[in-house]
């Protein structure tokens, strides 16, 4: 039973208060059923709804801003927290009473809706309101073990894609994060905050394990296999590489038209990394990199959930192609609304600064050096609600 459905099992006194509901259309109860639609059939006193990146709809683009706008669902007016600002202002929040949060994750860094979240808290704390989450399990599980780095250099690689020091790949769900946060970057007395937590979730369960059917989060991630390896093909926005945007199994494949797609899936097969296989394939994008062009790649099939690490396939895949084409090769920037230049891609990704030469110089085994998660665990163990 995720948040949203504990707190529509037993509603809060606040519920006749005025809310404002940050959320996308993702967000759903366990029959499917939008969030902001089923609260507002229990008698939620909802006035204003806020949407992240990709819009109420989980329709935008990758990185494009989203404008204000109605909800034709519920006719509530919707404010863009990925547009004009990242987060709720003064004007926003003087006729609320208490912002609710509920959007699903997958589980990564350098997906936007967690720094959404930080930016909420932030002017919840500096307007005195009470933040509530209704919290969400994890799809790639809260196993600690499988948490996977690297950190991230606050001085230097702070972005919206990545504020504050966590891995990328961090076992935890919002709710967690959220604590986390409050203690170590905004001053606990300022915030009220509030966690719903989710009932019978186990740290060991992915997605698969409590849901028979994934909700898209976004546009390309339709389906669970996107989200768990994401966390690694996310690197190749970075690079020349095709990460699959614009085809039917975005973030599952990687190809070029240059590239030696039968090569480059023999040599990840024969080192074998935990859990995956790749095999090799020919895509066209109907849009992003290549787009209308054959590209030769390979396909990721994980094997092993319990054991795939995709951050280090990430890592593993970039430095083969980087050593079987190097004069096809090359860094990209990628241009977005928070980034508008798109440089420095790769550092804000990985949260390293000069990235670019770490991920793609240097031996098979050092890949281990820099994505371990470094001490997250101590540092999020006080904080853990599950």
């Amino acid at each position: 039973m995720t948040g949203i459905d504990a707190l529509l099992a037993n509603p809060p006194a606040w519920k006749s208060r005025r809310i404002g509901l940050v959320t996308n259309h993702a967000a759903c109860t366990a029959d499917f059923r939008p969030s902001r639609e089923a609260l507002l059939a229990e008698g939620f006193h909802i006035t204003r709804l806020f949407s992240p990146e990709h819009g109420l709809e989980t329709t935008g683009e990758d990185g494009k801003e989203m404008p204000d706008g109605t909800d034709r669902l519920t006719g509530l007016p919707v404010t863009s927290l990925y547009g004009g600002k990242l987060a709720p202002d003064p004007h926003d929040l003087a006729d609320i009473d208490v912002v609710l949060f509920d959007i699903p994750d997958i589980g990564c860094r350098f997906y936007t809706y967690l720094w959404t979240l930080t930016h909420v808290m932030e002017a919840c704390a500096a307007r005195g309101k009470h933040l509530v989450i209704a919290d969400r399990p994890n799809p790639l599980s809260g196993v600690m073990a499988l948490a996977e780095g690297p950190g991230l250099d606050e001085r230097h690689c702070s972005s919206f894609i990545g504020r504050w020091n966590i891995p990328v790949r961090h076992s935890c769900t919002f709710g967690e994060l959220a604590g986390y946060f409050q203690s170590t970057y905004i001053l606990k007395n300022t915030l009220q905050l509030d966690v719903i937590p989710c009932k019978n979730w186990q740290r060991t369960m992915f997605f698969p394990d409590w849901s028979p059917s994934f909700v898209p989060t976004s546009p390309a991630i339709p389906c669970f296999a996107s989200a768990l390896l994401y966390p690694g093909l996310g690197l190749l926005e970075a690079t020349n590489i095709s990460e699959g945007r614009g085809t039917a199994t975005p973030f599952r494949v990687a190809g070029a038209p240059w590239m030696d797609g039968p090569r480059v899936a023999a040599l990840v097969n024969d080192l074998r990394p935990d859990g995956v296989y790749a095999r090799p394939v020919h895509f066209v994008p109907v849009a992003g990199k290549y787009q209308g062009q054959k590209c030769s790649g390979v396909m990721l099939h994980v094997s092993d959930r319990a054991v795939f690490r995709p951050v280090k396939l990430g890592w593993l895949l970039i430095r083969l192609i980087h050593q079987i084409h190097p004069g096809d090769f090359a860094w990209a920037p990628y241009p977005t609304f928070v980034n508008p230049g798109g440089a420095r891609h790769l550092d804000l990704l990985t949260g390293l600064k000069n990235a670019e030469s770490l991920v793609a110089d240097g031996s098979i085994g050092e890949i281990v050096e820099y994505t371990g998660p470094g001490d997250w665990t101590a540092r999020i163990e006080p904080y853990l609600l599950y």
